[in-house]
């Protein structure tokens, strides 16, 4: 069978190629991709290329699939699986495997697996670690948006706390604390942030810091404060650009005590070092962003660390019951994946958007595999639809749900757009 994939061959060298798929092993599964959303992290892969701890050194020679945030329908499944996986069975990958404690995931590398492709063979070590994972949502983009939920799930779990005189840390945020969010009004942190207030773990007051006001109005709009004080949350939005004493002004709002839980969400070093100084007493830090630059380097205060007892966490992806999690919230209603999406794009649009993720604003690009289209922002369907019925379309599916992607726009698009 012939697949279209988006594969890196190198640094900065992202290329749609067209070949075969071999046969399925008995341990194997063969699979359709729907949808996959581009996340930063392919960004930084197709940066570092073969330098890139999960992309193998001769990706020039092998060259291995992008994309790991991806929901489709089963195929085939080799003997080994067909009795639990059937064709048309939904399905989402987990991609952090940690199989033998081994970096190799989907989306970084594989030969014949990623989320940028239209077919693609589960490998062996996806289906011994349980990572392939039913999905039976009521449309394929909310199946992507779980491998995003999945991380900031994941990140909240590792947090811990503790207590003078015991060694046992307390997983998890402070219930009823006092978080911040630096940077965090970007599509990660959208992610924490509609996950954190509707969670069975919630802080008392969370603070969203940005630099840039209509990003944080519209985010605002979207998770707002309202909901918040519903589900017991303070939620502030903070801009970071209009304070002339960020320090000052945070502490504040905590009466002058400190944050018990922070996370960062950009790898700037003046964001780590105005993280730890808004720690209180036994406060967690979160490095949630991971860099590109592996010399990345940044102040800590050790001090605080020894008589505060403050503590330093972070993860890289999330786990199995970190996405069945995510799914479980969704099917209750308690996670809105729409709020997170803000750009539709075709297979063919991935290689230039990927190269540029850093330069695009807006939150999550969800790439449709069977379908050619540009990366288009949903903003912009109202003035393409003055001339094309196709927008217009889209444009009126989305204004029925508050402007947001929705599974009746998904389903128009494939119907209408599949190549």
């Amino acid at each position: 069978m012939k697949t279209k994939a988006v594969r890196i061959h190198g640094s900065m060298d992202l290329r749609l190629d067209e070949f075969e798929l071999p046969e399925i092993a008995e341990e194997e599964v063969l699979a359709k991709v729907v949808s996959d959303s581009l996340c930063m992290s392919s960004y930084k892969a197709a940066v570092q290329g073969g330098a890139h701890k999960r992309v193998p050194e001769d990706c020039a020679e092998n060259p291995t699939i992008i994309g790991h945030e991806f929901c489709g329908e089963i195929v085939k499944a080799g003997k080994q699986y067909e009795e639990k996986f059937k064709p048309g069975d939904r399905f989402i990958i987990q991609p952090a495997h940690n199989y033998m404690g081994k970096l190799d995931s989907p989306g970084y590398s594989y030969k014949y697996c990623g989320g940028d492709a239209t077919y693609v063979i589960i490998p062996r070590e996806t289906l011994i670690m349980d990572c392939l994972i039913p999905f039976d949502g009521d449309s394929f983009f909310a199946g992507s948006m779980t491998e995003p939920y999945s991380c900031v799930i994941g990140t909240f779990h590792a947090m811990y706390h503790t207590k003078n005189g015991s060694y046992v840390h307390e997983m998890g945020i402070k219930e009823g604390g006092d978080m911040i969010m630096l940077a965090g009004n970007g599509p990660m942190g959208q992610a924490a942030i509609d996950y954190i207030i509707h969670c069975d773990r919630r802080p008392g007051l969370l603070v969203v810091t940005g630099r840039r006001q209509e990003q944080l109005d519209r985010l605002a709009s979207l998770l707002t404060v309202e909901d918040a004080a519903n589900n017991g949350v303070k939620l502030v939005y903070f801009n970071t650009s209009s304070s002339e004493d960020n320090y000052a002004d945070l502490m504040a709002l905590t009466g002058g005590k400190g944050y018990d839980d922070v996370l960062v969400f950009t790898p700037h070093a003046e964001f780590v070092e105005l993280g730890d100084s808004l720690l209180c007493r036994d406060g967690c830090f979160n490095f949630f962003s991971g860099p590109s630059d592996q010399q990345f380097k940044a102040l800590f205060n050790f001090y605080n660390v020894h008589y505060n007892a403050t503590h330093l966490a972070a993860t890289c992806g999330g786990n199995n019951d970190d996405m069945r999690e995510a799914v479980a919230m969704m099917k209750q209603g308690r996670l809105t994946p729409s709020v997170l999406v803000s750009h539709i794009g075709g297979l063919n649009s991935v290689v230039d958007a990927t190269m540029h993720l850093p330069e695009i604003k807006g939150s999550k690009k969800l790439i449709y595999t069977e379908v050619e289209m540009p990366l288009v922002a949903i903003s912009e369907f109202s003035e393409l639809g003055k001339t094309d019925p196709f927008y217009a379309k889209l444009d009126e599916l989305c204004k029925k749900h508050n402007g947001l992607w929705n599974a009746e726009a998904e389903k128009y698009l494939l119907e209408t757009k599949k190549v």
